[in-house]
């Protein structure tokens, strides 16, 4: 059976491919001692080297022996246990393994390069780099991907030294991504949360345009240089815990993260302090008050950490017994880690407006000292500087979605791979973002949207999709409620389209697309060449 679904795996390959090349790679994974089984523990074992911060890959068995179109074949029975062992005792599946590995070697396999330069060929002996870089760009990773800088300057240096210029040879095009093949091998057989991420993307720019022609709002003007932004601005940007970008409007123009800086410190708090002693200081309930009331819960500590007076209860829990500049860095270097990197800034101009225009927040700031909500020793003039100064941190759509999706990826930054925030400390600030996130709107938020977002009064939305994507949507008119407009709009229309509420049900609600799967609503046949690259 396994030699008939190997001949027919071969079959529609040659006939569905225009690579002799790829062709010969195939017959020599059916007929070589070990065959695609070694192929597919040799690929498993390289794929367990990659990163700890990374998706999991696919690891069905089955998935290599299919025929397009069809199942997987029937399982198969498991061996008796005097047959898990050869004579010598080493185990068959590590002799096999390491015997593929040798055959690569030998050139009698193909490997994952090999494999990877057959299907973006498709027939040719050299690839344009322009052709690859697009087709990289196509499944969502950007040139900029930190992971794929090992890959991108081997790439300029191979153009510098050839004389081709733009053409590679299968032997340049692997000595270029060898070092980055796990995670390219993954993009290019759609293995990423957004498999067919062009097809996403031209629903999220017909939803940006489509909320662009919403009206209405009026820009905040109580903190002065807040006003001076064009009501016109509207940018929306993505970012996948793959690392998927896409980014359309005003995404590269830089605003401060006002409110929408306050799960972020909060997630940075429980971080350092734990659950338990943050919530010593501050609850957990929405209020349905205004955010910036001088109103405490009956146990005269804030209701929860995004409403003003929780979240300056929150600032004064960061590296207690720091000076300002020495808090401000520290919170400057966890920004710097969960945007991966990209641009996070400071408005000093900001800063100073909201000091000079902020006399609510002082007279909240002197009502939590009356009524002793921070911890004992605490110079509360000295917290709120610090307060304004964290919500005059500037930031770009692009840099904020990044963000987002590390919130999305369980604290881990999905560019770098690197841990960031505790996995406590992502479920607490996501759970509260859900039911306290978007002032006194939350709960309606809650009910039409279900996602976990922050909204803030520079224009800015923060929203996250648990386990696939996070976003931040920008525009200055708020709503009555200190609301973007056009960012609410997007965000609804978006849940109206996509099965992202947090209560969709992705087995039986049928109407709306699901962009985790290949076809949205359906997976698709897989392509020819998908059993060779990985199982």
């Amino acid at each position: 059976m396994m030699r008939l679904r190997g001949a027919a795996l071969l079959r529609d390959l040659l006939r569905f491919s225009r690579s002799g090349a790829a062709a010969a790679a195939a017959a020599a994974a059916l007929t070589v001692g070990g065959g695609l089984g070694c192929c597919r523990r040799l690929a498993l074992r390289r794929l367990h080297a990659a990163r700890p911060g990374a998706r999991a890959f696919c690891t069905r068995s089955e998935g290599i022996l299919e025929e397009p179109g069809k199942g997987p074949p029937a399982a198969a029975q498991p061996p008796a246990p005097a047959a898990a062992h050869n004579s010598h005792g080493a185990e068959p599946g590590k002799d096999a393994a390491a015997g593929a590995e040798n055959k690569i070697k030998q050139g009698l396999l193909p490997s994952l390069e090999d494999l990877l330069f057959y299907t973006i060929a498709e027939g040719q002996e050299k690839i344009p780099v322009h052709k690859f870089i697009t087709a990289l760009k196509s499944t969502g990773l950007r040139t900029s991907d930190p992971r794929l800088k090992e890959c991108m300057d081997m790439l300029r240096l191979t153009l510098q030294t050839t004389s081709d210029g733009v053409m590679l040879d299968k032997d340049l095009f692997k000595k270029c991504v060898q070092s980055n093949i796990v995670l390219l091998t993954q993009a290019f057989r759609r293995k990423f949360v957004i498999p067919d991420f062009m097809s996403f993307t031209s629903h999220i720019d017909e939803l940006y345009e489509s909320a662009k022609k919403q009206s209405g709002g009026k820009v905040a003007d109580y903190i002065p240089q807040l006003a001076k932004f064009s009501p016109d601005l509207w940018g929306v940007s993505v970012c996948t815990v793959d690392g998927q970008r896409h980014s359309i409007g005003d995404t590269k123009v830089p605003f401060c993260l006002q409110s929408c800086v306050k799960p972020l410190k909060y997630a940075v708090a429980v971080n350092d302090l734990g659950t338990e002693y943050v919530h010593r200081y501050v609850g957990k309930e929405p209020s349905g008050l205004r955010f910036n009331k001088l109103f405490l819960n009956e146990d005269d500590k804030p209701h929860n950490p995004m409403v003003n007076a929780g979240a300056i209860v929150i600032t004064s829990l960061i590296k207690q017994g720091a000076n300002n500049a020495e808090k401000f860095d520290y919170v400057m270097q966890f920004m710097n880690k969960m945007a991966g990197n990209e641009y996070v800034g400071f408005s000093n101009a900001t800063f100073q407006s909201e000091r000079e225009s902020g006399d609510r927040n002082f007279a909240i700031g002197y009502y939590l000292k009356e009524k002793k909500c921070f911890p004992e020793g605490t110079d509360m003039v000295g917290i709120l500087d610090f307060y304004f100064q964290l919500c005059s941190i500037e930031v770009t759509c692009e840099s904020a979605s990044v963000m987002a999706a590390t919130l999305a990826n369980g604290g881990f930054c999905p560019i770098t791979g690197e841990r960031v925030l505790s996995p406590e400390a992502v479920r607490n600030t996501l759970s509260l973002m859900h039911s306290c996130g978007m002032y006194d709107f939350s709960g309606q938020f809650a009910f039409h949207v279900g996602l976990p977002a922050k909204s803030g009064v520079a224009g800015g939305i923060i929203l996250v999709v648990p386990n696939v994507m996070g976003m931040m949507c920008w525009s200055p008119p708020l709503d009555k409620m200190g609301n973007s407009v056009k960012g609410i709009h997007f965000c609804h229309e978006l849940v109206s389209l996509c099965n992202f509420h947090n209560y969709d049900n992705l087995r039986h609600f049928a109407k709306k697309l699901d962009p985790r799967r290949e076809g949205g609503d359906q997976r698709v046949s897989p392509r020819p060449w998908d059993g060779f690259l990985l199982p």
